[in-house]
């Protein structure tokens, strides 16, 4: 997985991201597409500071089981004080490409933010489907970053600071071929949706 290195600083940035409004309502749509349901095991790929982790926790209860995994250490240290009261939830350091987990481990698979960083999404999506119990879920959120539209002076300094931040990931316009890479790793693809994010001022920890 090529992915930005996180040191404590860039973590704790991250957490911040994470907290802010349009963000935490995105989380809230990825909890609701997933509809995880008590006694459920779950699995966040790419799970970063463990809010999305903690949800799912609480959506699944104690007689259920929600592992997170990261190969970021300072991700993977915020996530697990994050859900050090939910036992019933762990964080374990890995990646999309190699998922330890035995097959069939999962009733469902969550994922935000991370497959555009996978180069491999083929060996990555049959990774997502063996640890998947048949009849199991997916919802993966990724961005398309022809998508970003923002308000700006210089248009053509906007451009290079774009192709600059896409140069770090291995697939800047992912959701377009996600549906035909679920189909042919062996998903059915059962819904597509869209879930903007809107900053209408700037804001320190906002996207814009």
């Amino acid at each position: 997985m090529s992915m930005l290195q996180f040191d404590d600083d860039a973590a704790r940035h991250i957490r911040r991201v994470y907290s802010t409004p349009d963000v935490v309502q995105q989380r809230a749509e990825v909890i609701a597409l997933l509809a995880a349901q008590p006694g459920e095991r779950v699995l966040d790929v790419g799970s970063g500071p463990g809010f999305l982790v903690a949800s799912l926790a609480d959506a699944v209860g104690p007689g259920g089981a929600v592992r997170g995994l990261d190969q970021s250490a300072p991700m993977n240290a915020a996530a697990r004080d994050l859900i050090k009261e939910r036992p019933w939830a762990g964080i374990d350091d890995g990646d999309a490409l190699t998922l330890p987990y035995p097959d069939a481990a999962f009733d469902a698979v969550v994922s935000t933010q991370v497959y555009e960083y996978v180069a491999d999404i083929p060996r990555a999506f049959t990774e997502l489907r063996r640890v998947l119990r048949t009849g199991g879920r997916a919802v993966v959120l990724d961005t398309d970053w022809d998508s970003v539209v923002w308000h700006v002076a210089d248009r053509e300094r906007h451009r290079q600071v774009m192709a600059a931040w896409e140069e770090h990931l291995a697939h800047a316009h992912l959701p377009a071929a996600l549906p035909g890479a679920f189909r042919r790793a062996g998903f059915r693809v059962t819904g597509r949706h869209l879930i903007p994010l809107f900053n209408p001022t700037y804001e320190q920890n906002t996207f814009s």
